[in-house]
């Protein structure tokens, strides 16, 4: 496969050529070869890496995250429990985060219980509820 130009590969990729070019300064994707023209060539490689970019994100890892992971996948001194201890870490935080959404739905459906959903806005005991101080 020849090597794509940065429309080619926006195309391919499902992304933006701007989120490319974002990919590109952040590091997550190594820097084309550029023609005499100054037009960038993607080596067939960068479908690669963006799928893997685009599968990371799909698993809530940042950008950050994943710039970690690449790094450490081609140190030949990680082990693959480096990886493993990464995808426990966001397992935590995943669970962090469902706990807390379900805090918050509890939350809300004490609150939507206090209305019956009738009178006037003035009587609605929802809006009487938020504008008070919180404690």
């Amino acid at each position: 496969m020849n090597r794509l130009r940065i429309g080619e590969l926006a195309r391919r990729s499902g992304l933006s050529v701007e989120t490319l070019r974002y990919y590109e300064r952040r590091g997550l994707i190594p820097p084309p070869e550029r023609s005499a023209s100054g037009y960038r060539h993607y080596p067939p490689t960068t479908l690669e890496r963006l799928s893997f970019i685009r599968r990371c994100k799909e698993l809530g890892f940042a950008l950050d995250e994943i710039a970690e992971l690449l790094q450490l996948e081609v140190n030949p001194a990680v082990g693959a429990n480096e990886i493993k201890t990464r995808v426990e870490a966001k397992i935590g935080l995943v669970e962090q985060k469902i706990a807390d959404l379900q805090r918050l739905r509890h939350s809300l459906r004490q609150l939507s219980s206090l209305c019956c959903g009738e009178g006037t806005l003035s009587e609605c005991p929802i809006l009487e509820f938020l504008h008070q101080p919180p404690e």
